[in-house]
Formats: structure tokens, sequence, C-alpha cells
């Protein structure tokens, strides 16, 4: 199911850190505490390392503002929005770095909605977590993931500050001392109650304040950011880091991949050096059909098969070509033995179970080795004359099966 850490950071690296442990999905807290200060971050580098983790940013230090841009794409409407509030905050535009959100519009008509805030803030608060070891994608400005209640404002009281949310892009963040100011805008205007999930401190009577079931302020903010808008966008976007178990899941995985390559590879070369024999081997039985068939001029290796079928029946009736046939098989290893001998022609005779076979040679000797060769395989061979034939010398052989004969 999986857990997220969730730390809330301060605005100085002097201010408190608050950091809870809930499984996903559920309200369960598995562990929370309080750190005294940004260098105390170290102690959560463990907590960190097989959780996701997601750090809430004060909406103090932040301007979150909601805007009417002119502009029919996106893109001009962003590049236009930072130069429209130049007025209203107290940096350079060139100081600050803009986020923006998903939202489209709203029912006053706004159609840009940013959070602005110094780039050295947002470089410190990344830095700090880097030199704790707690390596996290996400920011969130923290009043931003109050829930919304639509009778009225919600709020927290988080540490010294109060959160306060009024709508999808409304929020406000302020120490608890500075309600006397605060309290006016309730007072002047038709705002609604203040619905508090905890207590809050140095709240002005004339307030209208309904307390709600108190919560741990932190648990508040965990169980409503699934989706929120997040800070690191452009150039503080974080690159996902795989944890050292994915590394070496990762490792074991493209190892295994490159087993199964190389298995591909090898059982590749395999099959073709098959194929390569194989066509070697085809390319023998229709060269050897040819020099025993020299008359015929196309040959197929599917249709060898039927074509010596058709050549035995040529030459004899069914028992012929079953005598012929055992001549050949035990013709073959002896001409196979003495490669120096090419055979010319070959003929059956049916009648005396003969097969008649004429040669050509470089040298006498290949004759009369052949004939060794024959008489070995237990046939009667019968070597006729040899006669030069300029740089090759003709013979005729006349063999015969005698384990055939005595069968018969």
């Amino acid at each position: 199911m999986g857990e997220t850490l969730f730390i809330r950071l301060g605005s100085q690296a002097e201010s408190k850190i608050h950091w809870l442990i809930k499984t996903n999905g559920q309200e369960e807290i598995i562990a929370s505490g309080e750190l005294p200060n940004a260098q105390a971050l170290t102690q959560l580098a463990e907590k960190s390392l097989s959780r996701e983790v997601i750090a809430f940013v004060p909406a103090s230090d932040i301007a979150i503002k909601r805007l009417k841009v002119p502009g029919s794409s996106q893109r001009a409407i962003r590049l236009a929005a930072p130069y429209m509030l130049e007025e209203e905050l107290a940096q350079d535009v060139e100081q600050l770095f803009f986020a923006f959100s998903d939202i489209k519009n709203d029912e006053q008509g706004n159609n840009c909605f940013l959070a602005a805030l110094e780039r050295v803030q947002l470089v410190l608060w990344q830095q700090w977590l880097a030199d704790a070891g707690v390596f996290c994608k996400v920011f969130i400005p923290d009043a931003l993931v109050l829930p919304i209640n639509h009778h009225g404002a919600t709020a927290v009281m988080l540490g010294e500050q109060v959160l306060i949310r009024f709508d999808e892009w409304q929020v406000m963040a302020f120490e608890a001392n500075a309600w006397p100011i605060i309290a006016k805008r309730f007072t002047e205007t038709d705002e609604h109650a203040i619905f508090a999930y905890s207590a809050l401190s140095q709240v002005p009577a004339q307030l209208n304040i309904e307390y709600l079931p108190e919560e741990l302020p932190l648990a508040i903010l965990a169980n409503h950011h699934a989706g929120k808008f997040n800070l690191l966008q452009g150039e503080f976007q974080i690159k996902e880091k795989r944890s050292a178990a994915s590394v070496n899941w990762l490792w074991v995985a493209a190892i295994a991949c490159f087993a199964l390559l190389l298995n591909f590879t090898l059982k590749g070369i395999e099959l073709y050096q098959l194929s390569q024999q194989q066509s070697a081997i085809e390319a023998e039985i229709i060269a050897n059909y040819k020099s025993t068939f020299p008359a015929t001029k196309r040959v197929k290796i599917s249709t060898i098969r039927s074509q010596l079928r058709q050549k035995l029946a040529e030459v004899g009736n069914s028992d012929d070509s079953a005598g012929f046939l055992s001549l050949l098989v035990k013709l073959e290893p002896a001409l196979a033995q003495v490669p120096e001998i090419k055979p010319q022609t070959l003929k059956f005779d049916g009648k005396r179970q003969e097969v008649r076979m004429q040669t050509i040679a470089k040298d006498y000797q290949y004759f009369e080795k052949l004939k060794v060769a024959l008489e070995k395989a237990g046939l009667t061979v019968n070597l006729g004359a040899q006669n030069n034939q300029g740089e090759q010398i003709s013979g005729s052989f006349s063999i015969t099966d005698t384990s055939t004969k005595e069968r018969s």
C-alpha cells in the first residue's frame, strides 16, 4: 500500500519543523514529531528511504494570486502574468519564481492562477533537504491543502502560524499575534464563519469561530494533499530518483535482459548456421541428382523425392526399385570415401540386380581404391577398363549386392 513522509518546513533555518508518516489511502498515522530546526532534518533521512516524501512550505512566504490575463493561449498568459503583478510584489520580477496551477478559470472570470516566491527561498528549502539526504520532488504551500468548506473559511493553527483557506485559490497565512489586523477583514466584509480544525490563539471575540473535532494539524494537510499544486516546476522540477532497492532490481533486470538477448542472439546464430548447413546439403543433393541424371534441366529440392520415384519406376518394378535403393544405400558411403572419383552415369539392370556406373578420376589408383571400399561394404565389384581422356581417366564399374541375390 505504501507510506508517505510529510514534512512541513519553516521560513528560516531556525524555525521548527513538523513531520508525520501515514499510510497511503488511509488516515492512520504511523508516526509524527517535531524537529527544532532545519539542521535536524538528518533525523528523517532514514525514514525517507522507503517512502515518498512531500514537503509543505509556509504560504506566508508565497504570493498566491489569481488574475484575469488577456490572451488566447496558456503560454502567452503565463508569460504576461508576472509583469501584471510588478506593482503588487515587493521584489523585482526577475528575483521571483512563478509556478502555475492547472486551474482554467473560476466564477469571477480569472484565468491565471499562480504562486510567486523568491528564488533564493525555494533554493534554500531544497538545499536543507538535500543536505539532510532527504529526496523530495513535491513542494506544496501549506494553506492550499486545507479542506474547502462552502459555508465559510477553514482554519488550523500549525506551530505559531494560522492557516486559512477561503476557496480553491484564496488563502491566508500569518502569525497568531496578527489576529487584530486580520480580524478587520472578517468584521468589515460579509465573510462567513471560520471553521477551525484546532484551537486558535489570540482570536478577537467578535469573530464567529465554529470549532470542528480537533485533529493533528499536519494530519489535516496530509489527508487532503492528493492531486494538489506542486511548486517544483520548470527549472526546479525534480527528476525521479530511484531507491537503492529499485536500482538493484534494475541491475538484476538489466542482467537478465542481457542474458536473454545473448541467448536469443546465440540461438539466432545457431539457426542461421543450421539454415546455411541445410542450404549447403540441399545444394549438394541437387548437384548429385544432376550429376546422376544430367539430362534433367530443372531440379527442385521439394520434388527430388517424386522425381526419384519416377526414375525408379522407369528402371523396373517395385522389387527392382527396392534392390536399386539397397544398392544405393551401400554405394553412397563408399563413394564418399573416395571423393576423387566422380560418377557420370548410373544404370540399373533389374534382372541382374546390377548397377553399372561410369566414372571419371585424375589417377588410376582411385578406381582401385573405390573397388576396395565397395567390397568392404559387402558388394561384388567388377572393375572395367580405364581409358585416358586427356587430363582425366574414365572407368566403369559393375556392382551387385551379393546379400540381395542370396535372399532371392
